[in-house]
């Protein structure tokens, strides 16, 4: 009976939603570290408008199988989500994607630091703002870091 009830509440429960923040800052620390090895003295910023189009393209990619890159399903390009976000600087993206429920930091940068375009990218002492976001199903995973060079 116990068992029933317990069955009941839980397919009853509302889907939960990750909260991966502690995963999206964790990024932002790693590439503070990669920049500071290369030499930079810069802090690296978190910023919203660069979130928002981590988060848009963090979608697109989840939801559209087809997509394993920089480009979106509509066409656009991480300057062009950037600008809709509001941000006006030049900016780069490096995008992650695990076929699996969960990634972890360790992941992210074995598919990013031995990228050579991407570790230049994070390597840019000129990238001093960033916008991270993640998000997860059942057999994917995307990480995607939008970084900024104010205007």
């Amino acid at each position: 009976m116990a068992s029933t009830v317990m069955a009941i509440a839980v397919s009853l429960a509302p889907p939960s939603a990750a909260d991966n923040k502690r995963l999206n800052d964790s990024v932002v620390a790693n590439v503070y570290t990669i920049q500071h090895t290369a030499g930079c003295t810069n802090n690296v910023t978190i910023n919203a408008q660069l979130r928002l189009a981590a988060q848009w393209h963090t979608n697109d990619v989840l939801n559209n199988r087809a997509l394993d890159g920089d480009i979106g399903s509509d066409g656009s390009t991480v300057q062009d989500r950037a600008r809709a976000a509001g941000y006006q600087g030049a900016v780069a993206e490096t995008v992650a994607i695990n076929p699996a429920l969960a990634i972890n930091g360790i992941e992210i940068l074995n598919q990013w630091y031995f990228r050579p375009d991407y570790m230049n990218v994070m390597s840019d002492c000129g990238y001093t703002q960033m916008g991270v976001w993640s998000e997860n199903s059942l057999d994917r995973s995307v990480v995607v870091a939008v970084y900024g060079k104010p205007a």
